[in-house]
């Protein structure tokens, strides 16, 4: 049986000069509204809607099909697509979860929002459990002057959500590799390996949800052709710029931590060759007993110092005193 198109709907408002108009409303309702009026605009929010909810969405607002196929499915690049003067723009929403040092476990979670923006309607699908846009809509209501700025304000506000949470995601990645770096060159420390290549694949996983989103807004604050307000553009310029800043310390993260790979299999090499020494140091000290029990050993008729009486204590004296010798020798040159 069909689950109703509300129970995806997180959220559905008109919003007229900038303020939302009062009462509760459903997709068509509102839409109906909106046009009746002849100004104003409809803002729907949708959480991990399907097919068939979403079939319902696209024939209320008339959204084309491909644009409906791209939001019924998930982890698409970001990209922004035009149908006539509906545009969709779809971003890779991320989240860092909390986690020790040396933990394998997955740091950064990845979610996908899909904005339909019409002259007369907003329509927002959020797939995954984080980046939830309550905020962005409290934040919008809050400040009239850019909401009566219509779509394009919206628009603009998800997407600076979503690039100051690339932000907030990056600062603590930051700090992850920083500890790293600082175990790695610390001496005796415990080097773990697998954590950083999970860290870096994990940075691999942001860059290609973050760096696929420059075009898309070099698209919107430069192409004057959108369906975009003047005013709206230039605030896409600054987040187009904000995203450039957070692109380029991903690539810092990724070329910190190859070095980190680097110093980190060094120490440990470092680390094997200090042991293979110190092996090395107990066989030579060790080969002295063995060698000469191995001579004693040959069992000849003919050997003068096995019926000496104090042949034992003097052969076992002899290595005494070439082991301890040899121990003193192999310590100051620092082999033990």
């Amino acid at each position: 049986m069909p689950v109703p198109t509300a129970r995806a709907i997180v959220d559905c408002a008109v919003y007229v000069d900038g303020a939302r108009l009062k009462g509760r409303f459903t997709h068509e309702s509102a839409l109906a509204e909106v046009r009746e009026r002849g100004t104003g605009f409809v803002w729907v929010g949708l959480h991990d809607p399907d097919e068939t909810q979403l079939a319902d969405i696209a024939h209320t607002f008339g959204l084309h099909q491909l644009a409906v196929e791209t939001a019924s499915h998930k982890h698409h690049r970001p990209k922004l697509e035009r149908y006539d003067d509906v545009l969709v723009l779809v971003l890779r929403t991320v989240s860092y979860v909390e986690h020790e040092l040396h933990s394998v476990s997955e740091i950064v979670e990845t979610g996908e929002i899909i904005v339909f923006t019409g002259p007369d309607f907003v329509v927002a699908v959020r797939h995954g459990e984080h980046s939830k846009l309550t905020e962005v809509r409290r934040a919008l209501e809050h400040d009239p002057s850019q909401l009566a700025l219509g779509p394009g304000a919206v628009l603009h506000a998800i997407a600076d959500r979503v690039v100051d949470s690339y932000i907030e995601v990056t600062e603590l990645i930051e700090n992850d590799i920083d500890e790293m770096e600082e175990e790695v060159f610390t001496p005796r420390s415990a080097v773990t390996i697998e954590s950083i290549y999970q860290l870096k694949r994990e940075v691999v996983e942001l860059r290609r949800a973050v760096n696929p989103l420059a075009v898309p807004l070099q698209m919107l604050s430069h192409k004057p052709d959108l369906p975009v307000p003047k005013e709206v553009r230039r605030y896409l310029r600054d987040v187009a710029e904000h995203h450039t800043t957070v692109a380029e310390r991903i690539n810092d993260f990724d070329d910190a931590l190859s070095a980190l790979i680097s110093a980190a299999l060094a120490k440990i090499g470092v680390q094997q060759n200090t042991d293979m020494r110190k092996i090395s140091a107990w066989v030579a000290i060790a080969a002295v007993p063995t060698m000469v029990a191995g001579i004693y050993g040959m069992n000849f008729e003919h050997m003068p110092e096995l019926h000496w009486t104090y042949g034992y204590p003097v052969v076992i004296g002899i290595v005494l005193l070439i082991c301890l010798g040899l121990l003193i020798s192999l310590r100051h040159h620092h082999w033990l």
